[in-house]
């Protein structure tokens, strides 16, 4: 079967422990960064996992495959809102964080066991925007995009 794949990576003037920080454990931080949205999980491998936005509706759930504090996270999630991103199925995010001198490299790679797919379509548009606020918020304290998109959050209807 072919498989669709998103690659985005970056380098953020932090320690792999405040990012790791960032993108796990602290939910009011990281509505900051994605759009009022934040996900909620124990982070430990099994555990569950979920996309929260702010009205409180669940648009993605799954589970946590791996966590290695603070280097590796992978999540297998599939989307709840959208009938066409959900019966695509489940895809796999594995986000890596490397130390690189004063930074850490932080590589996403989002996959989906399915040609052209339309959910890897969606988050591809909605991980860069997530990860530039992200780096903005950490190196200087405010993020960089009110909005992902007019009207709406990276990933989500209205």
């Amino acid at each position: 079967m072919a498989k669709s794949t998103f690659i985005y990576v970056t380098y953020i003037r932090t320690t792999p422990e405040r990012l790791w920080s960032a993108l796990t454990e602290d939910a009011e931080f990281m509505k900051q960064y994605w759009f009022g949205t934040h996900c909620e999980s124990q982070w430990t491998a099994g555990s569950s996992w979920k996309m929260v936005q702010a009205d409180g509706r669940i648009t993605d759930s799954g589970e946590i495959v791996e966590a290695q504090p603070p280097s590796r996270l992978v999540i297998r999630w599939q989307h709840q809102r959208l009938p066409e991103l959900k019966e695509e199925g489940d895809s796999l995010c594995t986000i890596e964080l490397e130390p690189s001198g004063t930074a850490v490299k932080l590589t996403i790679t989002h996959t989906l066991e399915r040609d052209r797919s339309k959910f890897i379509e969606a988050v591809s548009g909605g991980w860069p925007k997530i990860i530039s606020n992200l780096k903005s918020l950490l190196e200087s304290g405010s993020i960089a995009l009110q909005e992902a998109y007019a009207g709406r959050c990276a990933g989500q209807e209205n």
